[in-house]
């Protein structure tokens, strides 16, 4: 199995592995609010990435918890 640099590196940090969601339009939308409007966790910050539709019509996008600059 073949992995790249990027993913060695994130395995290797510890960085926690995003969240991969694959919804309908609609549903994708209010999941995408629903995640961003929660409290955020102390030292990090939710972001919503690689926002993309699928050839079946569905949203497929990446939830990260990133560390804040606090």
């Amino acid at each position: 199995m073949l992995f790249r640099p990027k993913d060695l590196a994130d395995r290797i940090s510890g960085a926690p592995r995003p969240q991969i969601f694959t919804l309908p339009i609609e549903a994708a939308r209010l999941k995408a609010r629903e995640i961003l409007d929660q409290f955020p966790q102390a030292g990090t910050t939710t972001v919503v990435e690689n926002w993309r539709q699928l050839s079946d019509g569905q949203i497929e996008f990446t939830v990260r918890q990133l560390p804040s600059a606090d």
